[in-house]
């Protein structure tokens, strides 16, 4: 292993190498790309390719978004509380992917288009939806949260922790990007091609398409997904087991991680973005077009997501000159203007914005939007990071699975309560089940509707519904955080302290080792050599612990030069 030799104590720090920095980046990579294979597409499949209503899909997702969320602190002391050789967040990363691979897949498996076959039919459809995709978020949760909490058991430096997080939400959104820009514009192509092949209808394509792809996609995510588990390792070793009575003790008493929280679930509204562009691209600038849906979701998303990897860059950086706090609410804040004009351009040009002078205001609005985005996804696991931190030297307990699973927490809950927000707009304008149907009807017989006066209130709501809840989220997320409970220079006390508690403990296991070995009259044996040192024999039977004590300094030697020549 990698360490990290401080110049104030001369301690030796434990971190990760580099190779197993970058296997755990390509595992993350692939647990987002399973992630939107289902997060990015699911929602646009159920409500506008086999035409379940507005607010089913969205009661549906909303219930199983809170339910999931409030299993989330179960998992997390589930994780917490396991203990194995390999660590307490590991088991779990070797046994997912495979699991979350399957589920995933399930979820573009369906019985028919809702409306066709009579309420029986209906029911199964929405029964079958409720299962499959309650069950993707279970076992999503069970990988998530070992996933994200490992990474503060990777290493003890602060600087590499950032470093690995701050890579981890690049690595996330590229990932996770890539699947949203062209999941959907790919499955149009590809469920084109089926209905020509097989002479199918333009839905019934469309619907195997996202099946053939989900598979596609969701394969590959697995086994890069599948590598985090046999190659990381966890360095910081797991403090005294608790129940979760207990840890939601823990979290109640933890100020800084507490505020986080409430703001997160004020800033839900920010995520409709994500569960509306798809939507948005398709109808109204695309007229789903399988190639200027492509074209039109890399010009929107790609402004997005430019923005939201300039922000990831830019965040450690900016919170080395500001503390994280003001970072974090200024990133919030930044947010505000770009939301509010993407309505304003609508209302300029409402049947216009495929112009290219609009599209660049566009790009750069979103642009914005998502540098703020991309801030908060770094700053937040940082911040929370800093919070297990915080309560280890408050408490002696280290609940690292605990509080990252509160981030899984805060996506979940979050887009539980977009979604409602979502359906509830498009209900109002009864853009659902059989009208969405219509608007099909009309594209593929040539129409656009973003010309159609009939359709302008569907248009309209779709970019009502991503502006103006955004920008009150993004006001409402700064309250909590104002006075944020946990300053940059008391963290960074809190872990020169955590590290000498550390190393006293290692100490006193080497002294306890040391001490066993007792030198008299007779043999001493060590480690399957005989001493002589007299007419008594003594035994020194060698554990798996004292092992790794003994081979420790060799290693960590061999290693602090390796980081030291790096």
């Amino acid at each position: 292993m990698n360490k990290e030799i401080t110049q104030e104590n001369s301690r030796i720090i434990k971190t990760y190498t580099p190779a197993e920095r970058n296997v755990y980046l390509v595992g993350l990579a692939g647990q987002n790309i399973m992630y939107n294979v289902v997060n990015a597409c699911i929602m646009y499949y159920l409500q506008f390719t086999i035409l379940i209503p507005a607010m089913a899909v969205s009661i549906i997702f909303t219930i199983a978004r809170i339910f999931d969320a409030l299993n989330d602190p179960i998992m997390g002391t589930l994780v917490d509380k396991t203990r194995s050789k390999y660590g307490k967040c590991i088991p779990y990363l070797r046994i997912v992917p495979i699991p979350i691979m399957i589920i995933s897949i399930l979820c573009y498996v369906s019985f028919g288009f809702y409306g066709d076959g009579g309420k029986v039919m209906n029911a199964v459809i929405i029964g079958w939806t409720a299962f499959t995709y309650i069950g993707w978020g279970v076992l999503y949760t069970i990988g998530d949260i070992p996933l994200w909490g490992v990474t503060s058991l990777m290493t003890e430096s602060q600087k590499d922790r950032e470093k690995i997080l701050t890579a981890a939400r690049i690595v996330a959104g590229i990932a996770g990007g890539a699947v949203m820009l062209s999941m959907q514009p790919i499955a149009l192509g590809v469920g084109g091609a089926i209905a020509s092949k097989f002479g199918l209808t333009a839905a019934d394509g469309e619907k195997y398409g996202f099946l053939v792809v989900a598979i596609i996609i969701s394969l590959i995510g697995t086994i890069m997904f599948q590598l985090t588990g046999f190659k990381v390792k966890e360095r910081i070793a797991a403090t005294e087991k608790t129940h979760l009575k207990d840890n939601l003790k823990i979290i109640i008493h933890n100020k800084p991680y507490v505020q986080l929280l409430i703001s997160g679930v004020l800033g839900s509204a920010k995520s409709i973005i994500n569960i509306v562009a798809m939507t948005i691209v398709s109808y109204y600038f695309a007229s789903k077009s399988p190639i200027m849906t492509f074209v039109y979701m890399g010009l929107l998303g790609g402004g997005l997501f430019v923005g939201m990897f300039a922000g990831m860059g830019f965040a450690p950086k900016l919170s080395e000159k500001f503390s994280k706090k003001h970072v974090y609410n200024a990133s919030n804040l930044i947010m505000v203007l770009p939301f509010i004009l993407i309505f304003v351009a609508y209302k300029i040009a409402p049947h216009s914005l495929t112009a290219p002078v609009w599209i660049a205001v566009c790009f750069v609005l979103f642009a914005f939007a998502g540098a703020g985005t991309g801030a908060l996804n770094v700053l937040q696991s940082t911040m929370i990071a800093d919070c297990v931190d915080y309560e280890e030297y408050k408490s002696g307990r280290r609940p690292d699975a605990l509080f990252f699973s509160g981030q899984t927490f805060l996506v979940k809950l979050q887009s539980g309560l977009a979604t409602i927000i979502t359906g509830i707009a498009y209900s109002i304008v009864r853009f659902s089940d059989a009208r969405v149907a219509e608007v099909n009807a009309f594209i593929n017989a040539g129409g656009t509707p973003r010309l159609a006066t009939e359709y302008s209130n569907f248009m309209m709501i779709l970019f009502l519904v991503i502006s103006i809840p955004s920008a009150i989220s993004c006001l409402l997320s700064v309250i909590p955080t104002w006075k944020y409970a946990l300053d940059d220079k008391e963290h960074a006390k809190i872990l020169a302290e955590l590290i000498e508690r550390r190393r006293q403990r290692e100490q006193a296991a080497l002294d306890e080792v040391f001490e066993g070995i007792t030198e008299d009259n007779g043999e001493t044996v060590v480690d399957g050599e005989t001493e002589e040192t007299g007419n008594e024999e003594v035994i020194i039977e060698e554990t798996a612990d004292d092992a790794a004590i003994e081979e420790a300094p060799a290693e960590e030697s061999q290693e602090a030069e390796t980081s030291t020549e790096e």
